[in-house]
């Protein structure tokens, strides 16, 4: 008879890269998070198979449920070569709320997802840290999310993340709204940088110009570059609900992401009516002004890449232009009107992008 063979050891998950306890470790530390997002509707905490969460119990009496999910693009492999991974969930939130509240839709609850080869439950923890603040600042509470490691699919240090959100609005309060016409005026709130668009174009700069991410930024020499590129994106939506509820003027908003000004605007307009925007009414923030210099960009190609400093347009009639700005505050500029499009384009552009304050 053949020789018995030596009983060979156990194959665990853990062998194969995958560490049970690690996760376990993770939503230890992501429940103190989530908790500090806890809103009216919650029902329970994470670690179930699915979040709860009670409309009834938020007010609305004929509620439409609205829908968003993004990511952050490129600009994660910044977070993940610099270290620094404290602002990105802002990014994440962000991109996915902001899409939301131009909807006139309230942010109810947020779910998360992280992808990774090997889990670093530190650096984990302190992205979730920032999808938890993010959603603190948004009003909306992170219900729950999904940590996948997949050791082979992601290389050592690796991560991705997706986020999605639904939030409600009353039915007969959804924007845009059919009043939309021409005479409106158009006005903008200032993004805080570069927010989450543009970024492989921006990856592509700072390689072409030699510079290392932790050289002081060309356009601002007291900080460090890529902690500048890493400015979280500005979360509007309290400031403009806000708005929405205290003046009823709100007829339009249009988040400016992937596709700029020029993308972005038209999809909240009538197909008879174009916007027309001054673009020599605000000034081109100096890392706008640095990556159109380094990569030789004309002013169309700008409108249609990055945001140019602008983050969220709002229309509203010329007779409430004083109670709407009033009400969204400080910084707010009037960038343009809203036009009979005539069979032309759905956005015009007249003047010149000029750098801000001459810089």
């Amino acid at each position: 008879m053949p020789a018995k063979s030596k009983q060979q050891a156990p194959l665990t998950y853990r062998d194969s890269g995958v560490d049970i306890d690690a996760g376990n470790a993770l939503v230890d530390a992501i429940g103190p998070l989530a908790a500090k997002t806890k809103r009216t509707g919650l029902l329970g905490g994470i670690g179930g198979f699915g979040g709860l969460f009670d409309l009834k119990a938020c007010g609305f009496k004929d509620p439409v449920l609205v829908a968003a999910t993004d990511g952050v693009g490129t600009k994660l492999k910044l977070a993940i070569e610099t270290g620094l991974h404290e602002g990105i969930g802002i990014d994440l939130v962000a991109m996915n709320v902001n899409d939301l509240v131009v909807q006139g839709a309230e942010p109810l609850f947020f779910l998360d997802y992280f992808a990774c080869g090997q889990l670093d439950v530190g650096v984990a923890a302190k992205v979730v840290g920032s999808i938890a603040e993010g959603c603190k600042e948004a009003g909306c509470a992170l219900i729950g999310g999904e940590t996948a490691e997949m050791p082979g699919l992601y290389a050592v240090g690796d991560y991705d993340l997706a986020g999605f959100s639904v939030g409600a609005a009353e039915r007969d309060r959804l924007l845009p709204r059919k009043d939309i016409e021409a005479g409106d005026v158009i006005l903008a709130l200032p993004s805080s940088g570069v927010h989450a668009n543009g970024f492989s174009l921006v990856r592509r700069v700072v390689e072409k110009v030699g510079l290392k991410l932790t050289d002081p930024a060309p356009f601002a020499p007291k900080l460090n570059l890529g902690e500048t590129l890493l400015t979280p994106t500005r979360i509007y939506v309290r400031q403009c609900l806000e708005t929405i509820r205290t003046t009823g003027a709100v007829k339009a908003l249009a988040h400016i992401t992937g596709g700029g000004l020029t993308e972005n605007v038209p999809r909240v307009l009538p197909e008879k009516l174009a916007a027309e925007i001054d673009v020599g009414s605000f000034g081109l923030p100096p890392v706008f002004a640095w990556l159109q210099r380094e990569a030789n960009l004309d002013q169309s190609e700008m409108l249609r890449t990055f945001n140019c400093g602008i983050g969220m347009i709002v229309v509203a009639a010329a007779s409430d232009l004083e109670r709407v700005r009033g009400s969204l505050g400080e910084g707010t500029m009037v960038i343009g009107k809203i036009v009979a499009r005539d069979g032309g384009a759905a956005i015009r552009f007249n003047g010149n992008l000029e750098p801000a304050s001459g810089k």
